[in-house]
């Protein structure tokens, strides 16, 4: 019996985000490529994170490159789906759906994965209406958290959606050991895993340790990620200007065995983010047995369970950031048990291979649909 035909329209690496190593995870599952005769188009054209949402004028070679791309796919491949990772709004929509005009102009049966929201964001601006209505008409959708049906439910009726949680793959070296805050000889240690960009909360955390320095909390927090709208100067700058140079440490990206060694060595992970989905370095760091605080923003709900894995907090809310942090170092007890109760859940919920289960059916109904 023939496989089944997808054509994935979807972002992979470089820049490292979530929706291009949900990607790259996807272009390399042995599950899927066994399953189906699957083909890939990057929808990438920024090379750096630098580079997103800038007119940048090799990009739109790049674009004019990936539009050619899926006119010669259309053209020699009956494709029985179309997988696309749509974005949501703004430049990366506007110019994505002139593929999407494209896959539906040859009557292409089309899912959208969506690692981004924003649909619900201007609800009553009349372009944008008319290309969700255009982009969602016979379609279907699959959405990372129940969270996020809300953002979508204005084009998108619930039988038309799929629920798939994103996973990593599981850690085959080093054990990783659930870990106790550190006696007094060493500090207890924060981390900040993520793109250096404003959304994710990097001045929010900065205000909380500046509250955890003023109440005389002992404590270490590493930044870590990549530079974007953030620079690396201007960061430094305020933690020298806040007197927080010893106890906060900035170190750019890493990858491979370094992220890794930061991840052991820390005790607490913390994500303020002011706008999200569902981030994959909450599940490093549920992985890593990492106690979580974390914003009630888009489907984190469903990966952190407040008060079991770690905390929930409003957005923008340096003070009760500072409170959880400080609960966390000051009760080592709780901090380990949260950090056992994460890893179990990251097992359960959050592996790789869940993940490639999981779409693989979805795939597979799409298409018998």
């Amino acid at each position: 019996m023939d496989k089944a035909k997808v054509l994935f329209i979807i972002h992979l690496p470089p820049p490292i985000h979530g929706a291009a190593m949900m990607g790259k995870f996807i272009s390399q599952s042995e599950r899927l490529n066994s399953s189906f005769e699957c083909n890939y188009i990057n929808l990438q054209t920024s090379r750096k994170l630098t580079d997103t949402g800038k007119g940048i004028f090799s990009k739109f070679f790049r674009f004019i490159a990936l539009y050619l791309k899926v006119i010669y796919q259309l053209l020699t491949s009956r494709n029985d789906l179309c997988y696309m990772t749509l974005n949501t709004k703004g430049a990366a929509f506007y110019k994505e759906m002139l593929i999407v005009f494209l896959l539906k102009l040859f009557r292409q049966k089309i899912v959208y994965h969506f690692h981004n929201k924003g649909v619900s964001d201007s609800p009553h601006r009349f372009i944008d209406s008319l290309l969700y209505k255009v982009a969602f008409k016979n379609t279907r959708s699959i959405l990372t958290s129940k969270f996020l049906y809300s953002d979508i439910k204005r084009y998108v009726e619930a039988k038309d959606v799929y629920y798939c949680h994103n996973g990593i793959p599981t850690i085959t070296h080093n054990t990783i050991s659930v870990r106790n805050i550190p006696n007094n000889s060493k500090r207890p240690k924060i981390i900040f895993l993520s793109n250096m960009i404003k959304e994710k909360g990097v001045w929010v955390l900065l205000e909380a340790c500046e509250i955890l320095y003023m109440r005389n909390v002992d404590f270490e927090c590493h930044f870590v990620g990549s530079w974007a709208d953030i620079a690396e100067v201007e960061l430094a700058s305020c933690i020298k200007d806040k007197k927080l140079s010893n106890h906060i440490t900035i170190h750019g990206q890493k990858i491979g065995e370094e992220k890794s060694s930061l991840l052991k060595e820390s005790n607490i992970f913390t994500l303020p983010t002011l706008n999200d989905c569902f981030p994959l370095v909450l599940l490093e760091a549920m992985q890593y047995a990492l106690p979580i605080v974390a914003t009630n923003e888009g489907g984190i709900p469903e990966i952190v369970d407040n008060e079991v894995t770690g905390f929930l907090i409003p957005k923008q809310n340096s003070k009760e950031l500072a409170n959880k942090l400080e609960m966390l170092i000051l009760d080592p007890e709780m901090c380990s048990e949260m950090g056992e109760q994460g890893k179990n859940r990251f097992d359960e919920k959050f592996t790789l291979d869940q993940f490639e289960i999981n779409l693989e059916n979805i795939l597979k109904n799409c298409i018998s649909s």
